[in-house]
């Protein structure tokens, strides 16, 4: 495996680069793309074909992005997220070992550190939210299909349900699907079996405060709407300690995230399936510590809200939820 070419120059660059993630209330939302796939492009590497992919997805949709700029109120900058830290976000999260694995930046080897060491990993995920930048606001409204999409478009892949769970349990363990059960059944079995050892990607018990969760819904949010919902994230890497066993960031707080649950072993992306099974979402969001709407330890499947098959051209997009990707290295 080689690194992209270009990637360590740029990593390197000042933190003023940084305003460019930064969603200004006049712009609008296809101007705030182009600034984020632009600073994506550079902050990892990404070729021109790839981000000429990329950038037909997002022309597809009139939500995708980092919120509507309209009603969007971030509650911290990435000037503040580089002060905070000392220095540029995306030299504070670099990680030589994991980028000799997985060969590129912002990705974390996934594996069982019961057996098996980092360089064992078969799979890594992006270590922050889609764009995977550190200092750069996740993207939301995308849809599961898009999200699915948009990994592919870069060589990688949504991930499937057990690949999140064990990055932020701490350890990635053989799938556990109860395969030939309807998603609710399954999902209780599974949470059953897994209820005995339930902790968060940031330890066993929940600290407020430790991850991006104090933000606010906009005050005109109705529950959902485009224009009333503000995608009111942090940027990415905001809180260094919101770091799972595993070296991944944000599984807890700012974008809820899109993944796969596979009804059956022919619909596991793993496995290199191209059918998928039904969406999962997976993790908290921005208002966790004044609103825990639902569980949320790391082996904790949800109920099938706003359920669907993730390939479908309506599943569901919303002013939280996002994604992150995933990569086989092997």
């Amino acid at each position: 495996m080689t690194m992209r070419n270009g990637v360590m120059a740029v990593l390197t660059g000042g933190i003023a680069a940084l305003a460019l993630a930064l969603p200004v209330g006049a712009q609008t939302l296809a101007e705030n793309n182009a600034r984020m796939l632009q600073q994506m492009q550079q902050a990892r590497g990404l070729s021109d074909a790839e981000i000429q992919r990329i950038r037909a997805i997002f022309a597809g949709s009139r939500f995708i992005g980092q919120g509507n700029p309209a009603v969007t109120r971030h509650p911290m900058t990435p000037e503040q997220v580089a002060a905070r830290l000392g220095q540029d976000p995306r030299s504070y999260y670099r990680n030589r070992q994991f980028e000799r694995i997985c060969g590129e930046p912002y990705m974390a080897p996934l594996y069982d550190p019961a057996t098996e060491t980092p360089a064992d990993a078969t799979v890594c995920a992006d270590m922050f939210e889609y764009p995977n930048v550190p200092g750069m606001y996740p993207v939301t409204w995308v849809r599961a299909k898009e999200a699915a999409e948009l990994c592919r478009a870069e060589g990688k892949r949504i991930g499937d349900a057990h690949e999140w769970e064990g990055a932020s349990h701490g350890a990635l363990t053989p799938p556990d699907y109860f395969f030939g059960r309807s998603v609710q059944a399954a999902r209780h079995a599974h949470n059953a079996r897994y209820r005995g050892t339930a902790r968060y990607s940031i330890g066993p018990e929940w600290r407020a405060g430790v991850c991006a969760t104090g933000s606010h819904k906009s005050a005109g949010c109705n529950g959902g709407s485009f224009t009333g919902c503000g995608s009111n994230t942090y940027p990415a890497g905001s809180f260094p300690e919101c770091r799972s066993p595993l070296g991944v960031y944000d599984l807890d707080g700012n974008a809820a995230e899109h993944m796969n649950l596979p009804l059956a072993p022919d619909q596991m992306a793993s496995r290199g399936s191209a059918r998928l099974g039904v969406t999962e979402m997976k993790g908290s969001w921005f208002i966790w510590d004044t609103v825990r709407a639902h569980t949320h330890w790391s082996r904790w499947r949800a109920p099938f809200w706003h359920g669907g098959r993730v390939m479908a051209a309506n599943s569901h997009r919303n002013y939280h939820l996002g994604f992150r990707c995933f990569k086989d290295v092997r």
